[in-house]
Formats: C-alpha cells, structure tokens, sequence
C-alpha cells in the first residue's frame, strides 16, 4: 500500500537535530484492514514506484490522502485544496501502470479512486457543491456513515456491498469524466461517483473510506480474493 512523506518539521515533538529530516506515513488502519481479510501488508515508500518491485506484489492499495497536482488532468492549478506532493503523484501513477501492465489487482480508496482515473485519461471534480450532500461530512468521525451509495445492478460494487450501501465521506473532490476502460458502479444520491471499476479487470475504487469503517465492507476482501485467484492462476498456467 501507497502513503505520504513529510518534512519532519512538520512533526514539532520530534526531537530538534532529526525535524531535518523526511518520514514516511502510512495509516495504520489500512495494514490492519489487509490483514484482517488475510493478506499480508507491505508499505511501499517513495521509491518503490517501480515495475521491479510491483512485480513482487500480489495486490496494490492506493491511499487517500491530500489532492492530485490538478494539472495532471487538464484542471486549473489553482483548485487544488492544501499543498500538493507532485513527486507522489508520479510514484503512485507508477505503481498503478506496472500494476496494469502486469495485471495486478488495484483498490483505489478516495484519493486513490481518483489517481487510478487520472492514470487512464480521466478528469476530477475540481470541488463538489455541498447544496445536497456535503461530501467532506464537516463535525462527523472518520467512520461515520453520512451517505449512501447506490451501485449498478451486475458490477462489482453491486456484488460486494449490495444495491445500496452507507458510507463515510471525507473528500472534496471525485471522478468526472472517466478514464480509458473504467466506468462509474456506483453513486451518491447527487450523482457524485462513489464506485468506480474496469470490467473484465481487478480494479476497483471507492470513493469512501473502508479501511476507518466498523464494520467491513467488502473492499479488502475483495483484493485479497482477487490477488489469491491471480497468484494460483500463475502457479497452475506456470
């Protein structure tokens, strides 16, 4: 799974002579979700963007996170919401190609929904209007439920969390226009994209956050399944 580097400056309880410093962060809840639907985590730092190292791996999370430098998909610079990390942008869409081209099976969770767009061609939302749901769910938890999600009869989305599905929300943005061989399963009661797959592909993105849920939903699982069934389709076509 993918994460974030940082200044140490950024963290002010660390001691002085090491704030020079870069660290790497990974939110514990995603290894702790992998490994609950039986997988084994592996954080990928910065320079594990690579086909060498994807290779190794029998499934790949793209995290959340803060968002995509916007002129990666034709969006005016100045839309963007906080700071913006180009040089994970370029590891992450690394990661996603070589897990494309190899066929690796790919979660995308919120941010990572929305990178797995962009490396296909697609456009994003610049900035939701919150006139019927407010997607960034101001004064909620991380794991409360604030929406629902309606998915398409026959995909994945549908098979995993069922016709309709409570989520949590913490974005400002999502998928507009998709990208080469992706298409919309799922959406919110004011058609933001909420699911988002590649028939006839282990893709997958959610819009929501699963890995903070209580209760599972199926993401994970899903990975796990779909990484297991391409390992021992390897081990018997070899």
């Amino acid at each position: 799974m993918t994460g974030r580097r940082f200044p140490g400056s950024t963290l002010p309880l660390l001691e002085g002579r090491y704030q020079k410093h870069s660290f790497d962060m990974h939110f514990s809840a995603f290894p702790a979700a992998v490994a609950a639907a039986g997988g084994l985590p592996v954080e990928l730092p910065y320079e594990a963007g690579r086909a060498a190292v994807v290779e190794r791996l029998d499934g790949i999370v793209i995290t959340g996170g803060q968002d995509v430098e916007p002129t990666r998909w034709g969006g005016d610079p100045m839309c963007a919401v906080g700071q913006v990390d180009p040089t994970r942008d370029a590891y992450e869409l690394d990661v996603i190609n070589a897990a494309l081209e190899l066929n690796i099976p790919i979660l995308g969770v919120c941010r990572g929904m929305q990178l797995i767009n962009v490396a296909l061609g697609g456009t994003l939302v610049p900035h939701l209007a919150n006139d019927v749901i407010d997607h960034t769910a101001p004064g909620q938890g991380t794991g409360d439920r604030v929406h629902t999600v309606a998915t398409v009869q026959g995909s994945v989305a549908s098979a995993l969390f069922g016709e309709e599905v409570a989520v949590n929300s913490l974005h400002h943005q999502a998928v507009d226009a998709p990208g080469r061989g992706l298409v919309v399963t799922g959406r919110a009661a004011d058609r933001t994209a909420e699911a988002l797959e590649m028939p006839g592909r282990p893709v997958l993105g959610v819009q929501w956050h699963p890995e903070w849920l209580e209760e599972p939903d199926g993401s994970f699982q899903w990975l796990i399944n779909a990484a297991t069934d391409r390992a021992f389709g390897c081990i018997e076509a070899c």
